[in-house]
C-alpha cells in the first residue's frame, strides 16, 4: 500500500534516514533538531516520527529507544526523496517526488570509478578478465559493501538461415533457424504505405526473397547479438521500408534466444562490510559466505535479472531491500544491481550487497557508473 507523506513528514523521514546511515544508532528527535535545519520543534518531530511509525515506515528496537527505518521506511527513502540525478534507478513504485537533498557528490563518485577503469583500460597488459577484477575492487573498497560482478555471457546462437515471408496484407513474419536447428519466428505489421505506392502481393513476395537471400548471404554464421546491433538503415533505398521491421523484429529475437546461463562471480570486500555492527553475529556472517562461495547459482539467477531490451543512454539499476531479496541469507541485505551489456543486449552483472543501512546514494551511482563504463569496454570485443 503506497503512504502518501506531506513535505515535512518527507523531511523528517529523509533526515532520519540519512542520520541513522552516518551512526548506526536509533534516531531521536533531539539529534535531529540538532543536525538538521528541519525548521520545526523538537515535539513536533517527536510527533511526526510517531505518524511514520504507525506507517510502518519507522520502528522503535525498545521502548526507550529512538526510530530506525523499516524496509518499507528505506524504500520510500530510495523511491522519492534520493537526488534528481539518481532517478534513472529501476527502482519499483511512485513516481519521483520533488528532492529534499542536497546534492551530495554522487556525480564526483561516479566519475571517480571511470577514471580508475580508464587508468586500467589503458593499461598495456589489460584484459576483460583483470579489467573485471579491477572493478569488483573497486566497488568494494568505495562503498565498503560486498562487490559482485558475473564474468560474461559467452555462448550465443548464430544464424544459419534468415527468411522473410509475406503471411497476408501488411503482415510480414521473421522465421530465424539457428546453429542449433532451433526455429524461431516474429509475425510484425509492415509500416502502412502510401496509397500510391502499394504494390501487389507478388511484387512484395519477390522484394522479401531478394531481402532474405541479400541478409542471408552477409549475415550467415554470425551471433544473433551482431543481428540485433545492425545498422538495418544501410540496406538499398528499394527496401528500406523493411528497415524498422527487421530492427525490431530480429532485437526481439533476440531477446528471447538469448537465454543467460549462469556464470562465475567475481566477489570482492567480504572484510570490509564483515566492520559493519548488522554483521556482528557469526551465524549470519556463515549463511552468506555460504551463499557467496557454494551457491551462487542461486546469487546469479537474482543480481542477473534480464530487462527488456530498450534504448537507454545510461544503465539502469535495481534496488532491492531487505525482505524484497528472494534469497533467506540476504533478507536482511540490501541488493544493488545492473547489468552492463553488450550493445543493447546485457551481457552480465555489476552488483553491491551491504546492510540496509547504507549510503544509497553513492551505491546507486557507482554501481549505475561502473555498469555504463564496462559496456562501454564491450565495445572492443568481438561477441
Amino acid at each position: 500500500m503506497e503512504v502518501q507523506l506531506t513535505n515535512r513528514q518527507q523531511h523528517i523521514l529523509w533526515a532520519t534516514v540519512r542520520h541513522y546511515i552516518a551512526t548506526a544508532e536509533p534516531v531521536g528527535s533531539k539529534a535531529l533538531v540538532e543536525e538538521y535545519d528541519l525548521g520545526v520543534s523538537s515535539a513536533t518531530i517527536r510527533n511526526v516520527m510517531g505518524v511514520l511509525e504507525k506507517s510502518g515506515l519507522l520502528y522503535q528496537p525498545h521502548a526507550s529507544a529512538g526510530r530506525v527505518p523499516s524496509d518499507s521506511g528505506y524504500r520510500l527513502y530510495v523511491d522519492q526523496l534520493i537526488t534528481p540525478s539518481l532517478r534513472h534507478a529501476r527502482v519499483s513504485q511512485a513516481d519521483a517526488t520533488r528532492s529534499l537533498l542536497p546534492q551530495s557528490g554522487t556525480e564526483t563518485l561516479g566519475r571517480e570509478v571511470e577514471v580508475a577503469l580508464q587508468k586500467r583500460l589503458q593499461s598495456e597488459d589489460w584484459s576483460l578478465e583483470t579489467l573485471l577484477q579491477g572493478a569488483a575492487q573497486i566497488l568494494a573498497t568505495l562503498n565498503g559493501c560486498i562487490s559482485l560482478i558475473t564474468m560474461p555471457q559467452t555462448t550465443t546462437a548464430l544464424l544459419r538461415h534468415l527468411q522473410l515471408v509475406q503471411i497476408e496484407a501488411g503482415r510480414i513474419m521473421l522465421i530465424v533457424v539457428t546453429d542449433s536447428y532451433e526455429t524461431h519466428s516474429k509475425l510484425m505489421d509492415l509500416s502502412p504505405i502510401p496509397e500510391e505506392t502499394q504494390r501487389d502481393s507478388e511484387v512484395i513476395d519477390r522484394e522479401l526473397q531478394i531481402v532474405s537471400n541479400f541478409l542471408n548471404t552477409h549475415l550467415r554464421g554470425r551471433s544473433l547479438l551482431e543481428l540485433a546491433n545492425l545498422n538495418w538503415s544501410e540496406l538499398d533505398q528499394e527496401f528500406q521500408r523493411y528497415g524498422e521491421f527487421l530492427k525490431n523484429s530480429v532485437a526481439e529475437l533476440t531477446r528471447r534466444t538469448h537465454a543467460p546461463t549462469a556464470t562465475q562471480i567475481m566477489v570482492r570486500g567480504v572484510s570490509e562490510v564483515l566492520r559493519q555492527p548488522e554483521f556482528s553475529q557469526l551465524q549470519q556472517v556463515q549463511t552468506i559466505i555460504h551463499l557467496l562461495e557454494e551457491e551462487q547459482d542461486q546469487l546469479w539467477r537474482l543480481i542477473f535479472e534480464e530487462p527488456e531490451l530498450e534504448d537507454v543512454g545510461k544503465s539502469k539499476v535495481t534496488v532491492r531491500i531487505g525482505a524484497e531479496n528472494l534469497l533467506e541469507p540476504i533478507r536482511t541485505c540490501t541488493l544493488i544491481s545492473s547489468t552492463y551489456r553488450r550493445g543493447s543486449i546485457p551481457v552480465g552483472s555489476v552488483g553491491v550487497l551491504g546492510p540496509t543501512r547504507l549510503d544509497y546514494e553513492s551505491a546507486i551511482a557507482v554501481v549505475a557508473s561502473a555498469a555504463d563504463y564496462l559496456s562501454e569496454a564491450f565495445s572492443y570485443f568481438n561477441p
